[in-house]
């Protein structure tokens, strides 16, 4: 193993994995569940990972206010990751296509739906950060646009195997939304293949719940 390589398998440990239990590309062979529900749908992911650098799977998405479900094969690459003496960051492209249908008495019938956006994060022991966007066409329900930012930080360090918790805050933007811009404080914790966040967007009155298994 070259010393570049021992390097950043290193600093994966000592940041505790956090980052990479959330992030869309898992290790070689690795299959991964993902819940994430925000102020506008609920959804659900199960990806595989047969390359470092990409995964598949289908993902399944219900929007709430439009009262449409979409289901789609997804897609996502793992473009570019730095390492440095006391961080790492991460790029990832993703995209997904398949079909969206009303659901619960929206009389529209299926059409063909397609999105694609980015993701990028950058994490030390203490500090996080990450951005993400996302641009959706679910063809006769309508066209979307959202992105959105966290910043947070771990009140104290844990060690590999313990429980670790994390304090952010998460900006969304979207603006075809009447409240277009809301902020939303939120606590991760995670331990093993386990991870759960909870958060409250109180402008809108919509908790945030997301969750990640990894099998």
């Amino acid at each position: 193993m070259s010393s570049r390589r021992l390097c950043a398998a290193l600093l994966l440990l000592s940041l505790g994995s956090t980052a990479s239990l959330a992030r869309p590309v898992s290790y070689t062979g690795g299959l991964t569940l993902i819940e994430e529900s925000d102020r506008q749908a609920t959804s659900v992911l199960v990806h595989f990972t047969p390359a470092h650098q990409w995964s598949i799977g289908l993902r399944g998405e219900r929007n709430r206010d439009q009262d449409y479900a979409l289901y789609t094969l997804h897609p996502t690459w793992l473009a570019k990751r730095w390492f440095g003496k006391d961080y790492q960051g991460n790029l990832y492209l993703h995209g997904g296509v398949g079909v969206a249908e009303g659901v619960s008495g929206n009389p529209l019938g299926e059409d063909i739906a397609f999105h694609g956006g980015l993701m990028a994060d950058w994490e030390t022991r203490s500090l996080f950060a990450s951005y993400r966007s996302r641009y959706l066409d679910a063809g006769h329900f309508g066209t979307q646009f959202m992105h959105a930012a966290r910043a947070g930080f771990a009140p104290y360090i844990g060690k590999t195997g313990d429980l670790h918790t994390w304090l952010m805050l998460e900006i969304d933007h979207r603006p075809s939304e009447r409240t277009s811009f809301t902020a939303t404080p939120l606590i991760r914790f995670f331990k093993g293949p386990v991870l759960l966040e909870l958060g409250y967007t109180f402008s809108i009155n919509q908790p945030l719940i997301n969750f990640t298994y990894r099998l």
